[in-house]
Order: structure tokens, then sequence, then C-alpha cells
């Protein structure tokens, strides 16, 4: 696939990942108090935002297939520039339909963005290296993200602090600014992420078109045929319903507690920071909640503990106690994330990578859709608090889903146990249903038996 080392593929995905997140830290404290400052009400802002659910939910799949057959580079390209567009639209749009507009393009490119990258980590490692461990890249890029984020939500905070820049009010200056940054990601990402694509030019784009159905019904295939990953996808149902509490009604609640939404953004610059450097420290604990727990163990833990601090962050009076719950769950965030796409790739081998990463997205996209429209209606309705506790409640019901891959693991390492110990019956090797990696069917929808092996989130 290249001639890079583990460690040059480790890198340059590395400053790739911090890159792309860089413009998102920017833009997360103020895109709600940005939205509410140009007129839009919670229920609008809640209804606006069901535009990215939609499109990725259209998308997510079609474009996993485009990444798999074509290649993820212009892929990945294509979602930059549809990233760039959207953000120049958000820093001048007024009205609601400007505002589901530049939403609906956010949805294009998260569809767009949603694996690839990931994909050619992983793929280009095991290129490289065959045995390498590629588990520890993942647990950097938790790191990296947070790192990013927070860089990026202190560098709002302060952007905000200065106030207006001639008529660009304080809220809308982090938007410019994360389009600069945007602009640096796409011009890196041409430099530095190099494949060896399946194939080139009109043509090949004509072929992925045809190819990319068929890539994405086998990937489809792979959840017929293994209950740990059905159940580890439906995860991020739950996940993406919940996640509003926190990544959209935070900036709400900080707000009535402070009295103020100027203060409230401000406030959010460096705690918005402060929470994503927790999120790095939660994603460097991984090797240890491994260790310790095993990863079905620990990623359910971590479900049921994040219900608790958003349960803090409705409840807690004052703004240090809902700073404090809101530390607490992006520590418990950056832990999660790793925990669940390492469980998630050790399901999946074979050429459909990015199409299944791409499955995962679109079942947190369109949860997140509904849980912005029922959680901001919520809130309207009665108030924040009690939408946060509805989201907390979600959040922790999707601890069970990883029993499936916990109960697996077990079996796993059963059979591994059996195996050293002297040659046992045949029948108790591999092949038991829902272990270990799924390997893709080499023709059609061909089923393909699981094949036992050992047992994420941005």
């Amino acid at each position: 696939m290249s001639t890079l080392s583990v460690r040059q593929v480790r890198f340059r995905y590395l400053t790739l990942y911090g890159l792309r997140w860089l413009p998102s830290g920017l833009l997360m404290p103020v895109m709600i108090l940005l939205m509410q400052e140009r007129g839009l009400s919670l229920s609008q802002i809640g209804l606006v935002a069901t535009a990215q659910g939609l499109v990725v939910l259209a998308l997510e799949l079609p474009t996993g297939g485009f990444a798999d057959a074509l290649g993820r580079k212009p892929v990945l390209v294509t979602a930059g520039v549809t990233c760039l567009i959207s953000l120049a639209l958000f820093a001048v749009a007024d009205s609601f339909w400007l505002f589901f507009l530049v939403w609906a393009l956010q949805g294009v490119y998260r569809a767009l963005d949603s694996g690839p990258l990931e994909s050619w980590y992983v793929d280009t490692t095991l290129a490289a290296d065959p045995d390498a461990e590629y588990e520890r890249g993942l647990g950097y890029a938790g790191t990296v993200i947070g790192l990013a984020i927070g860089a990026g939500a202190l560098l709002s905070g302060g952007l905000i602090a200065l106030g207006p820049v001639g008529p660009v009010s304080a809220l809308t200056l982090p938007v410019l600014v994360a389009l600069v940054l945007q602009a640096v990601s796409l011009v890196a990402l041409l430099v530095l992420l190099v494949e060896t694509r399946p194939a080139k030019g009109v043509a090949a784009l004509r072929a992925s078109m045809v190819d990319a159905p068929r890539m994405v019904g086998q990937a489809i295939g792979l959840l017929r045929r293994s209950r740990v990953l059905l159940a580890l996808i439906a995860v991020e149902l739950f996940w993406g319903f919940g996640m509003v509490t926190f990544e959209s009604l935070l900036p709400v609640r900080l707000s009535e507690v402070v009295g103020s939404a100027d203060r409230a953004a401000a406030l959010l610059g460096p705690a918005g920071s402060a929470a994503w450097l927790a999120n790095a420290a939660g994603a460097a604990l991984t090797p240890f909640l491994l260790r310790r727990l095993g990863a079905a163990p620990a990623a359910a833990l971590m479900r049921v503990l994040q219900g608790v601090t958003v349960v803090g962050m409705g409840l807690l009076a004052g703004p240090v106690g809902v700073l404090i719950a809101y530390l607490a769950c992006y520590t418990i965030h950056g832990a999660s994330n790793p925990l669940h796409m390492g469980l998630l790739h050790r399901q999946v081998d074979g050429p459909y990578r990015t199409s299944v990463l791409s499955l995962n997205s679109m079942m947190a996209q369109p949860a997140g859709a509904l849980g912005a429209v029922v959680l901001t209606t919520v809130a309207d309705r009665s108030s924040v608090s009690l939408a946060m506790l509805v989201g907390a409640v979600v959040l922790a019901l999707a601890a069970p889903l990883y029993l499936p891959a916990w109960r697996a693991s077990r079996s796993a390492r059963s059979v591994a146990e059996e195996t050293a110990s002297g040659p046992g019956d045949p029948a108790s090797g591999p092949g038991l249903p829902g272990v270990g990696p799924v390997p893709a069917a080499p023709v059609g929808d061909a089923p393909v038996a699981p094949t036992a092996g050992t047992v994420r989130a941005g």
C-alpha cells in the first residue's frame, strides 16, 4: 500500500487527525449560542440540526462504499472542500433555512469524513507490518483529539473575550478562524496522506459507483452474521441521542446558570479546553482499563458513569458544579471512544472496514438528530435540567449492549486456553458464532462464517 513505516503512518495519521478536529474545537463553544444570537429558538435549533442527521443517514453507507472502492484520499478531499463551504455559509447565515443548509452541508461533510482516515491508518499500518498493534495509534488519537479540540476551544474563548472586531460579532470570530484552519487541514491532507488507490480516473469513479452498493451490501451482511457487531453498532443509537446533552445543551445550561450568553461563551472557551484535555487524559487511561477490566466490561461501565455525570450537569447548582460534572463527562468520553472503536475494529477485516465504520457512524447521526429534536423540545417546554436527565438515562441504557462482546471474548479466551493445553476437539476451535473478526466475503454476498480471534470514539 505504501513504503511508509509503522511510525511514519502513525505520525501522519495523528497529525491529520489533530488538524481535522482543531476547527471543531473553535466552533463547539459558539455554534448554539451564535444561532440563538441570530434569532433562532432552541426548538428551531433542534430542527436545523436534524438536517445533518438526515443527510448522514442517506449518505453514510454510500460514501463509505466509495471510500472502500475508489480510495480514501479523494473522499477525504471532497469532505474537506464541503466543510469549507459550510463554514463560509455559517459565518453569514441569519435565517432558519440558511442554518438548515449549513447543517445539511455538515451532514455531507460528516458522511464523507466518517471512517476513511481511520481505515487508511489501520490498513496502511497492517500493510507496513501485519503484526503491528494499531490500537496504540487509536489510543493516541483519543489524546490528540482532546488536545486539538481543547486548544481550539481555548482559542475560541480568547477570540470571544476580544469582543467584536468591526462588524464581526464576538461569537462570529471563532467561525472565521475555523474556516482558515480548515483550509490548512485540507492542504495537509493533500500532502501527507499517501495511498495506493484501487483505481483512478473517470472510469474508476464510474466503477466505484457501481461497486459501492455491493460493498455496502456485504458490510450490512456482516451484521447478520455477527451478533457482537450488531450490538456494538446499536450502542451508537443511545450514544448519539445522549451526546446532545453535553454537546448542545451544556452551553444553554451554563448560560442559564450564569445569566448571560456572552459570559457563558467566554467561560466555555477555557472550560471546553479543559474538557478536551480531560478527554485526552481519559483516552490515556485506555491501556489501564483494558488490563484491569477488559474492553467490553470497561466500555459498559463508561456508559453508566457518563450518564451519572450528565445528571450532575443537569442538577448541580452554580457554574462550578456544572463545569466539574462537564469535565468528568469528557474524561469518561475520552476513555469510552477507544474502547468502543477497538472492539469494533476487531470484528471486521478485509476491504469493508470503512463501510463498517460508516455503519457505526450512521447510527449515531440520526439518533443525534432525534435527540436534538426531543431534548430541545423538552428544554423549551419544561427545563434544560429535565432534558439532560432524559439524555443521561438514554446514555446509560447502552451499557448492556456490550454483553455479547464480553461473552465472545471469554469464549475466545477459553478456546485459546484449551488449544494451549493440548490438542482438542476441532469443533471447539475457530468457527464459534459471533467471536472475533468477520472476514470479508470473497465474492458477491456469499456468507462467510465468523472465525475465533481476539477481541472505540472525535
